[in-house]
């Protein structure tokens, strides 16, 4: 009897057609994704990801695609050769691959970092629901060709276009270069016009590149199937509502493996050939104490877990030999695929269930396919110990859902793999450790390592700046109510019943008349800020380039990353990466981050930050000194993490807290006379832990609404116009403080010790000196006086006009080494400003 092909469905509605081998049909079926970036999904047969397949059949396909590798390279270079697999989706069958080939190393791609473990490279799969691939081994030296040079053999399901295997090759080959490339996959799927890409590649590089496949075809593709598709899917949504899952017909019973003792439970940090003898060993045992536990169960299927492919698949070919059950074998995925219950379709059924091993992405939804209705009597669900949660056993979970459709699930757990710490700058291949399931870490220890943080937030989605101007490391508030009028805040916080950090100030409205003064004022001021960015720029530059250091997984390492801190920082980073680019063509990167006194900096922007730069190129940016409080929380917070240097450049250090500053001037920068309307429409950073949990970022908020009262580009743009205009200047001062000594004097500590004792507040957090700083209390706190520089003239008229409007006295002083200070209310209740809200002289 003819068996409709499972491509049919598609192929009929959206026109898509694929050709080649008379094996093709029987290798692939089509599905639609839930992707923007492709409509259809080619279904593998064989590969137990999406369609449950007998383990020996899976395990057989990959095994003869190496045996076919070992005969092209050869005895001599085949011990030589690492093999190289792509997570999630061809983890199991790059092991095959390697199990074929008998005497190579293997280690997989994984978008699970592991805190300690050396990132030794990465990439990105442009397609995929999930882009981000880490290269984490153990042995530091396992993707290093040695003298004699050894081919790297890179697997993947299918080799459509070629761009993330030829991409993968480029970035290796910069790091690790040898001679010779093996790419092995079930099905060459390139166009015509990507055919002769490959030999093109390889004349690139100047290395050796074949191909081994099973089939080749292609897929021929109609106009305008991206729009067919998502209409296609949004149709069968809407005539598909989603049902209550069925409950349990049965409890989840956990059977012990007795996994073998220093065996990986997979590639993700390397899989020698002694493991796989060791594990080869074992594996008769684990599958007779499954066998047992399934008792008279006649059609089983052994789920495996998104990326842990390798360990069910191999348990699973045991099974086949230890019980006459009909054993099949698939595993759960990440991707989100339309189902649909058609002969002619690959996808017949999904199970969802949240994400049970705490993923580096964030929570969301996970899939099996192919599962419920697949007449499977018991279901052995493989997972490793990472993923042995609450989540995994909660009753929506996995477990749940899969004893929804079966009367007998078991749980088998394989103790993750954890390699332990390097010492003495390297991984032993032989020291990492198995956690049992008691003993696994708690799912935190497997968050991210930073390469899996979202991507920084850019306008104009976030903030009004434009994209390359700042890449802002925070997550987004802006549906979040955070506004707390000012006296509530500052009883809080005085209190001691909230940080500051915890709310935000309403957004201060400037009136007419104080916008004016901020444009006079900026008009004033402008050739002065410049010629403080571009001193600053310069020594930035002159001191924190590494001339001729290259790091091929780091394009422009050697050059400074510019990290202002958000959100006073920012404008000022942004005007200094104006300046590199505007007198000397350099395009420094510039990201935003949230530090916060008394909490810190966020620890997950900076584990970002070494995940994509270089450490020792990120400079900190900040727009100018207090009394130094910010200097200090930076100092401590990077101690933890390796290679930051924790000096901050500043626009004006008038407290003599850095080294490195534009001017030690105390002046007007008119950013600082307003809050989010300068500041590319950003709020202040927020950290409150019911918002902000352990493995985000800090939050911010992006004030669309007063898109109207942005000046934000008119500050950047008055200031960078007379850059040319103080160019000569710059140089002169840039090189007479390059040769001056310019180490922290702490004068502006000192003095607000003195003024903290003298006015009796007994509080250094509630002294805010300088310009900048007083601005802030008037905007944001709940202010008590003033205190002025005898004779300070235009630079305060802000200050002066701020203050009689919340009703503040200004007392005129000698000796401040400040042009102003600031004093928030030391005694602050809600009675002492008054129904007004204006303050009251001290009793």
């Amino acid at each position: 009897m003819d068996v409709e092909w499972s491509g049919n469905w598609v192929a009929e509605r959206l026109g898509v057609e694929l050709v080649g081998d008379g094996e093709l049909r029987e290798l692939l079926g089509l599905a639609l994704r839930r992707n923007p970036k492709r409509a259809h999904l080619l279904v593998s047969n064989v590969l137990g990801k999406h369609v449950p397949q007998r383990p020996s059949v899976v395990h057989g396909v990959g095994f003869e695609l190496g045996e076919r590798v070992r005969d092209l390279l050869g005895e001599a270079e085949a011990r030589r050769a690492v093999v190289l697999g792509y997570a999630e989706t061809a983890t199991g069958l790059g092991h095959a691959v390697a199990d074929g080939l008998g005497v190579a190393p293997y280690l997989h791609s994984t978008r699970r970092p592991v805190a300690g473990v050396a990132q030794a490279g990465g990439f990105e799969e442009a397609h995929s629901h999930a882009t981000s691939h880490l290269l984490l081994p153990e042995d530091p030296d396992l993707l290093k060709a040695p003298a004699e040079g050894s081919p790297l053999v890179l697997v993947d399901d299918e080799f459509s276009t070629g761009n993330t295997v030829l991409n993968t090759i480029r970035a290796l080959h910069a790091r690790y270069p040898r001679g010779r490339y093996v790419i092995v996959a079930l099905v060459d799927m390139r166009s015509e016009a990507d055919q002769g890409r490959l030999a093109e590649f390889a004349e690139e590089i100047g290395a050796r590149v074949d191909l081994i496949v099973r089939a080749r075809g292609t897929v021929r593709l109609p106009e305008g199937v991206l729009e067919k598709g998502r209409s296609l899917v949004s149709a069968h949504d809407a005539d598909h509502a989603a049902t209550e899952p069925p409950a349990p017909r049965s409890v989840p019973v956990r059977v012990a493996l007795d996994w073998p003792a220093d065996v990986p439970d997979g590639g993700r940090h390397g899989f020698t050939p002694a493991h796989r003898a060791a594990l080869e060993a074992a594996l008769p045992g684990m599958a007779a104490r499954v066998a047992d536990a399934l008792g008279d169960a006649r059609r089983v299927l052994v789920l495996g877990f998104e990326e842990l492919m390798y360990a069910p698949l191999r348990l699973g070919t045991a099974l086949e030999g230890a019980t006459t059950a009909d054993v099949r074998y698939s595993t759960t995925t990440r991707s989100p695929v339309l189902a649909v219950d058609d002969p002619g379709y690959a996808i017949r059924s999904r199970l969802v269930f949240p994400a049970h091993d705490d993923p580096a992405d964030g929570p969301g939804d996970r899939y099996a396919y192919n599962v419920a209705g697949g007449g499977f009597d018991a279901v052995v669900a493989v997972v490793d110990s990472a993923a042995d949660t609450p989540a995994l056993h909660a009753p929506d979970g996995l477990l749940a859902r899969l004893a929804g459709h079966t009367d007998r699930v078991l749980l088998a757990v394989v103790p993750s793999y954890l390699p332990s710490p390097a010492t003495d700058g390297a991984h032993s291949p032989t020291t990492g450790r198995i956690l049992s399931p008691a003993s696994a870490p708690s799912p935190t220890s497997h968050r991210q390592e930073a390469a899996m943080l979202p991507e920084p937030l850019r306008g104009p989605a976030f903030s009004s700046y434009a994209a390359d101007e700042v890449g802002w490391l925070l997550q987004d508030l802006s549906d979040t109510p955070l506004e707390a009028p000012t006296e509530e805040r500052e009883e809080a916080i005085q209190s001691g019943g909230a940080h500051y950090a915890e709310s935000l100030p309403v957004e201060y409205q400037p009136s007419p008349r104080y916008q004016e003064l901020f444009k006079a004022a900026l008009g004033t001021s402008a050739a002065r800020i410049a010629r403080a960015v571009g001193t600053v720029t310069e020594t930035v530059l002159a001191e924190r380039s590494r001339p001729g250091e290259h790091s091929p997984d780091r394009p422009g390492a050697g050059t400074p990353v510019l990290v202002s801190l958000a959100r006073a920082g920012t404008p000022v980073g942004v005007l200094m990466r104006r300046w590199a680019l505007h007198r000397h063509g350099l395009d420094l990167p510039h990201y935003a981050v949230s530090i916060v006194r008394g909490r810190g900096i966020d620890a997950n922007a900076l584990r970002w930050l070494a995940a994509h730069h270089d450490p020792a190129d990120v400079v900190f940016v900040d727009g100018w000194t207090g009394k130094g409080a910010i200097t200090r929380e930076l100092a401590a917070a990077v101690e933890e993490f390796e290679g930051f240097n924790p000096e901050i450049a500043v626009l004006a250090d008038p407290g003599g807290c850095v080294g490195t500053y534009g001017t030690r001037e105390d002046f007007l920068i008119p950013s600082a006379c307003l809050n989010s309307t300068v500041s590319g429409l950003v709020s202040r950073t927020v950290l409150r832990s019911d918002l902000v949990g352990p493995h985000d970022f800090h939050g911010a908020k992006f004030y669309r609404e007063l898109a109207d009262s942005d000046v934000s580009g008119l500050f950047l743009d008055t200031v960078a116009a007379r850059f040319d205009e103080v160019a000569d200047a710059v140089d002169a001062e840039a090189k007479e403080l390059l040769a001056a000594d310019r180490a922290p004097t702490w004068e502006g500590w000192a003095a607000v010790e003195r003024i903290s004792e003298e006015y009796g507040i007994h509080d250094v957090n509630l002294v805010k000196p300088g310009v900048g700083e007083t601005t802030r209390v008037l905007l944001r706190r709940v202010p008590w006086k003033i205190l002025a520089k005898r004779g300070a003239g235009a630079d305060l008229d802000h200050v002066r006009l701020l203050a009689e409007q919340r009703g503040v006295p200004v007392e005129e002083v000698d000796e401040l080494p400040y042009t102003c200070v600031g004093l928030i209310h030391p005694k602050y209740t809600r009675g002492a400003t008054g129904a007004d809200g204006t303050a009251v002289s001290a009793k």
